[in-house]
């Protein structure tokens, strides 16, 4: 993957990412939420083969408590170790900023993403019931962190 960069999200990438968002999560965010860039502490960035945006994380970072809000890969890049290096390049840059730690909140239904959190080094501490709405009601929210 030497071909794949790393640059924060710009306004002209803000299509490419709602369609990525459209097409990698049950329950998307609006797009009013996608287009904010510049919220408090924001740290959104893209990874990139060539010009083509294959993924992307939101974070922000307050007082050095840094939350991922969204992470997704486009359907066609799945299963291809994107979600990993993504993940890998949030914590770097979290190492580089001195964070404290890392917190997300993952769906239960959403396995896949819980493995790839265990896999780099998170950690599940507590549970939200009934937090996300779902196809059959609500499920729980998995709150997981990553202390540095």
């Amino acid at each position: 993957m030497a071909d794949f960069r790393y640059a924060p999200l710009a306004p002209e990438h803000l299509d490419a990412v709602w369609e990525i968002e459209q097409g990698a999560h049950s329950h998307p965010w609006k797009r009013s939420m996608i287009d904010d860039l510049k919220s408090r502490g924001a740290m959104h960035f893209g990874m990139f083969k060539g010009d083509t945006l294959v993924g992307y994380f939101y974070a922000q970072n307050i007082v050095g408590e840094v939350s991922l809000l969204n992470i997704a890969v486009a359907p066609e890049h799945q299963g291809q170790g994107v979600g990993s290096r993504l993940v890998s390049y949030l914590i770097q840059r979290c190492q580089r900023l001195n964070a404290e730690c890392i917190w997300l909140e993952v769906r239960e239904s959403n396995v896949k993403a819980q493995s790839l959190y265990l896999k780099n080094g998170f950690n599940e501490v507590d549970r939200r019931s009934g937090y996300y709405p779902s196809d059959n009601g609500r499920e729980d929210a998995i709150l997981m962190s990553y202390y540095f």
